[in-house]
């Protein structure tokens, strides 16, 4: 009997040795929701001092916020673990502190930091209350600080669904802002922006400045001599003026060398909208042929889109006054349907996003791409509009008295149509047998990709260009509407796709995340509650005195004779 308890303790004593010397975890759900991806473990093992978080979605929250905090207390153990000792964190309950001077102060200071506070409301003993709650955190490395909003998702979906959507993007939204605060000076992706477009520089600000957040900036200028070359990501917003022959040669090489691209472009041109009406012009920017190539399309027509935002018109007159409401302008379509990926989730790029906002929006089609190199390129739209679009070729007249017309819905059978795609494989040139020996670009010139390439398409370049406070020439954040005072997803959209061109093995893999929502069955709880809440409270105390009985019995077996 001594040897067998001496073996215990000496196995015990085994096993505490070993694991201080070996780690290791086993994640055992079915989605992997504790396993960390392969770039976010490379970011943690790479870190070179110390990472801290506060957490402020703490306290007496609901079920579903708790739940929320739950997966960010799980996603930062984890950290932790893979880390050591350089992620350390904490959670703040703002409603705890009971000075309310200072209360107020933390608040204000968490809104500077661009934390934005969450209403909840609650019945309490027949009184409604209201509660305010910072779904966020605060990440600090070396004096520096970024905030990091934590309820996510798509607005349009259910509040159970945007707060699984939250839960899935928590471990995304903690690697995007470490690695924004440690990429050593050097290792930085690079972008390449190719302005060519009359919009003015301040209405590009906030995708430029949030760019550089994360990316090297640089400006490309195609008149100089030489290649596109020392770029990861060629970014081409709302180009507005033709691309000659040797620009389009530049950007072809590009691609065919290896490098990613990104285009919002448009397939027609909307200068000004007047009551009574303008055109919509038809904008040829020598992209077809290229486009064409790859086995993309950009119409030359307008979408117009029974889901769309809302304009201020004056309807009429009040007295002496016009009378200013919001109306639908179908010709702002807003996107909420994308696309999905090899898998049965949506593409990383587009995953849990929420709505986005077009203007003049034209479709797009995928054809069969010309040469053999191309004809095994990948399509995987990401932007679709409703099924309730109405094309509009152009030239067409484009007025806002339109807007004040009920739409017959009948007319708006256009059916579902693409005005984002995501194109991937080893491109061939334009440029394949044309280029002669004695052509000065034959020097360095490739007919066809050794190595996959990626280029991103969309059929708007309005998307990108963010609105301006025309009182004191304020940039508003992209994707923010004046006049409903929402903001789209945008910025999320352009800033998802230059992660996924850059790097798609990097941390933009951590929005594969996917969990399964598995609620309880309603009408079988109402039914069987009391069933199961006996089985709960009975079961284990009957298991225990089960084992128990076995136990004697077995030991009176044993060793009664």
């Amino acid at each position: 009997m001594m040897k067998k308890v001496f073996l215990v303790l000496l196995a015990v004593v085994a096993v505490n040795v070993l694991s201080a010397f070996l780690f290791f975890r086993v994640d055992l759900t079915a989605e992997k929701r504790y396993t960390l991806s392969g770039a976010t473990q490379n970011l943690l093992a790479g870190l070179d001092d110390d990472v801290h978080v506060n957490v402020y979605l703490t306290g007496d929250l609901p079920p579903g916020f708790k739940r929320l905090e739950n997966a960010v207390r799980e996603t930062l153990d984890e950290f932790e673990a893979r880390a050591g000792q350089n992620v350390t964190y904490r959670f703040i309950d703002i409603d705890a502190i009971g000075n309310a001077e200072a209360k107020a102060k933390q608040i204000e200071q968490l809104s500077q930091k661009g934390l934005l506070p969450t209403n909840l409301f609650a019945n309490e003993g027949g009184k409604r209350t209201e509660k305010i709650i910072f779904p966020g955190a605060i990440v600090t490395y070396k004096g520096q600080e970024v905030a990091v909003p934590l309820l996510k998702g798509n607005k349009a979906a259910s509040p159970e669904e945007q707060l699984n959507q939250s839960y899935e993007g928590v471990e995304y939204a903690m690697a995007s802002a470490i690695r924004r605060l440690t990429q050593p000076a050097g290792s930085r992706r690079r972008v390449g922006l190719l302005a060519r477009t009359n919009v003015p520089p301040s209405r590009f600000s906030d995708l430029l400045a949030s760019v550089q957040e994360n990316y090297d900036l640089f400006f490309v200028d195609l008149s100089k001599p030489g290649p596109i070359a020392n770029l990861d990501v060629l970014l081409v917003p709302k180009p507005d003026q033709p691309f000659s022959d040797d620009d389009l040669f530049k950007v072809d090489q590009f691609v065919v060398n290896g490098g990613r691209a990104l285009f919002f472009v448009d397939g027609q041109r909307v200068d000004s909208v007047g009551a009574e009406g303008t055109f919509a012009q038809p904008l040829n920017l020598n992209l077809d042929e290229l486009f064409f190539g790859w086995g993309i399309r950009v119409n030359r027509d307008v979408v117009k889109d029974l889901s769309c935002n809302v304009i201020p018109l004056n309807v009429g007159n009040v007295g002496d006054k016009p009378n200013i409401q919001l109306v639908p302008w179908r010709f702002y379509p807003v996107i909420n349907n994308f696309g999905r990926g090899t898998g049965a989730g949506s593409h990383p790029i587009v995953r849990n996003l929420d709505v986005v906002w077009t203007r003049f929006v034209s479709s797009m089609d995928t054809v069969r791409a010309v040469g053999a190199g191309n004809s095994s390129i990948r399509k995987t739209p990401l932007l679709l509009t409703s099924p309730y679009t109405q094309i509009r070729q152009a030239p067409v007249v484009v007025g806002y008295n339109e807007a004040r017309q009920q739409p017959d819905p009948r007319t708006y059978n256009g059916g579902v149509r693409m005005v984002g795609c995501l194109l991937e494989g080893r491109f061939r040139s334009l440029f394949a047998n044309q280029i002669l020996p004695t052509d000065p670009r034959a020097r360095g010139f490739r007919a066809e990709a050794t190595a996959e390439s990626r280029v991103v398409v969309c059929s708007d370049g309005d998307l990108v260009v963010n609105d301006v406070n025309y009182q004191n020439q304020t940039p508003y954040p992209l994707g923010f509407d004046r006049f409903t005072r929402q903001t789209f997803a945008n910025k999320d959209f352009a800033l998802n796709a230059i992660d996924y061109l850059a790097d798609p093995e990097g941390v933009i893999e951590a929005r594969n995340r996917q969990v399964t929502l598995r609620p309880l069955d309603k009408v079988r709880l109402q039914n069987e509650r009391t069933g199961w809440q006996l089985l709960n409270l009975i079961g284990p105390v009957a298991l225990v005195g089960l084992i128990g009985v076995v136990w004697q019995w077995n030991r009176k077996r044993k060793y009664g004779k």
